[in-house]
């Protein structure tokens, strides 16, 4: 039986990725006025970011202990041998209610063969290791041995990314509001990164031309056979942004494979529309 692969909607991959890879989504919630939404499930990133658009705060919550227990219990009854790959413990508290729930069912069902790995990643940099865990489960390989491989990638996983109004991160507090808005006056971005699982901010340059020579510079200095890469891109959709950093990545760096998805409503609600971040393996363990 081969390994089953889990991970939460904070991975941003597409919604056919799961079924046509065999990997289970746990939704995260998305809240909107009085309504509650799965994302990716029953509310679309573009809807997010249309709501945010229209001056609204989508809230966002982990994924429900009630939709914890049901999985691990079916894959306790299917003596299943499952890998659940998580959205970062420091922007979450997904991996601790995971855990809980593992506990719970497994006082039923000792014999749950269920490993949760705190990915330390957000966003496509899940969704990489989570892409690389489901190849690896397709061709059948141990348990054990797909664990070693993914706690590599996890080591390794850069995560860069910019924000196109600093509002956004103001209201989760990753910012003050005083630097919102002088930022916002001088065409201000920041760009942040992820060391062990937190949101580090590394500099903040003025004008979107600088940021994204700044960007590729980085990539050239920490990545690792970048060329042999999949290079993951994700967007707050803002499609184009994204190809146009693609096509000076290819130019500059040579890169020919590439992820690109929009990041869903877990991270979007927090990042807001035309954020871009870029996503590969270094070549120093973090």
């Amino acid at each position: 039986m081969n390994v089953r692969i889990l991970t939460d909607s904070a991975s941003d991959l597409p919604l056919s990725f799961y079924n046509e890879n065999d990997v289970t989504l746990l939704p995260l919630g998305v809240h909107i006025d009085d309504q509650n939404f799965e994302d990716l499930t029953t509310i679309t990133p573009t809807e997010v970011y249309n709501v945010i658009r229209e001056g609204k705060q989508p809230k966002t919550s982990q994924v429900s202990p009630a939709l914890f227990k049901e999985v691990f219990t079916q894959l306790a009854k299917d003596q299943q041998p499952s890998i659940y790959l998580t959205f970062s413990s420091e922007l979450s508290g997904t991996y601790q209610t995971a855990l809980l729930m593992k506990t719970e069912v497994e006082e039923e069902y000792p014999d749950l063969n269920l490993t949760i790995i705190d990915s330390k990643c957000a966003s496509l940099g899940l969704g990489l290791v989570v892409k690389h865990a489901a190849e690896l489960a397709q061709e059948g390989l141990p348990k054990e041995e797909i664990l070693q491989s993914i706690q590599h990638d996890i080591s390794h996983m850069e995560h860069l990314f910019t924000v196109e109004d600093l509002e956004y991160l103001a209201r989760g507090g990753r910012v003050s509001k005083a630097s919102a808005y002088i930022g916002g006056l001088l065409n201000i971005k920041p760009l942040l990164h992820v060391e062990d699982g937190k949101l580090i901010p590394i500099e903040k340059i003025r004008g979107k031309k600088k940021l994204m020579k700044r960007i590729i510079e980085l990539m050239k200095e920490r990545g690792d056979n970048l060329e042999e890469q999949t290079i993951g891109i994700s967007h707050g959709d803002d499609e184009a942004l994204a190809n146009e950093i693609k096509t000076q990545i290819e130019e500059t760096l040579g890169c020919k494979s590439f992820f690109i998805n929009t990041i869903g409503a877990a991270i979007g609600s927090h990042v807001g529309p035309g954020t871009l971040a870029i996503f590969f393996l270094n070549s120093v363990k973090k």
